[in-house]
């Protein structure tokens, strides 16, 4: 069976990623801070035929990221479909919104190790095996703001951007390889209680596209709009 590794499980978009490739074929590497919430969404997937383990680690502690796709590649034998959206549903010590003028180095330094350095951290993890093989998918998940930058998110957006910026250069170096390296971009608030007028998406509406991004290899990005 082939794997897919999600870093960020949660109950709404990595939920929905899971059940889009379980139903497929694909056994599931959850990654996510709470145990306990892991192994809920692991059964929950497994009453529906899925395939699922859960992997605890927190994509601020590097080693902790590493260690955990090392003990899901060794469960399941290879990790073939990387997926990166860790977005905390419960407040993260040191990260906090910005609005432009008001970025400094103490409130962008955060973001930018909690959304592109883990991300960085995670594809170095599972990339050596995947180019040994000459096959395997890289997934990459901002808000929409790293395309269409947001003021009040200011520091959210900057490294969103440079995530973006380094996914599509990943993809241009490994052409030919087997590889293929992808972003999503969601421009709309996922599921319920977002701001008033604000677009919305069911997780379920948004999963197909990565999907779509692993098999058309000649897409690095896609951009979800209400």
């Amino acid at each position: 069976m082939p794997t897919l590794a999600i870093v960020g499980a949660g109950p709404g978009m990595g939920l929905a990623i899971a059940r889009t490739f379980g139903g497929r074929g694909f056994d599931t590497a959850l990654i996510a801070r709470t145990k306990e919430n892991l192994d809920t969404l692991v059964d929950q997937l497994g009453q529906e035929g899925i395939t699922a383990a859960a992997f605890p680690a927190d994509v601020l502690d590097r080693a902790s990221l590493t260690d955990a796709l090392d003990a899901a590649k060794a469960r399941f034998g290879t990790i073939d479909v990387l997926e990166y959206s860790p977005a905390p549903h419960s407040p993260v010590p040191g990260i906090t919104l910005a609005a432009p003028s008001e970025a400094t180095v103490e409130n962008l330094q955060p973001q930018i190790e909690y959304i592109f350095y883990g991300a960085v951290a995670a594809a170095r993890t599972v990339l050596p095996a995947m180019r040994e093989a000459g096959a395997g998918t890289l997934l990459f998940t901002t808000g929409g703001g790293s395309v269409d930058p947001v003021p009040m998110l200011a520091n959210v957006n900057a490294p969103a951007a440079a995530l973006r910026n380094w996914v599509l250069n990943l993809d241009k170096e490994l052409a030919g390889s087997g590889v293929h390296a992808a972003h999503v971009a969601i421009n709309v608030w996922i599921g319920e209680g977002g701001p008033e007028g604000f677009p919305t998406a069911r997780p379920e509406q948004i999963a197909p596209l990565y999907w779509d991004l692993h098999e058309n290899r000649d897409r690095s990005e896609a951009v979800f709009n209400a």
